[in-house]
């Protein structure tokens, strides 16, 4: 695990400071189609800032297979 998001209140601070979404600790197991402004150029621009920000490429098709905030937070760290 990269200590760049140590945890999900990381990842959680890094989708509202970078890309603008509120997503509050209860909403990291909903679905993403809960989260209307979730789009594919969100997840563009995630990718873009994480592997920025861990040094290393983040894998785009795992992250396609990721249904919740969470699964995508264990995709970034490498879980």
């Amino acid at each position: 695990m990269t200590t760049a998001l140590a945890d999900t209140e990381e990842f959680r601070t890094l989708l509202e400071q970078e890309l603008g979404l509120q997503v509050r600790a209860e909403d990291l197991d909903r679905p993403l189609d809960d989260f209307p402004d979730w789009d594919s150029v969100l997840l563009l621009r995630l990718v873009t800032v994480v592997e920025n920000l861990v040094g290393r490429p983040i894998p785009v098709v795992d992250l396609l297979e990721t249904r919740t905030f969470r699964q995508m937070y264990e995709v970034v760290v490498g879980r």
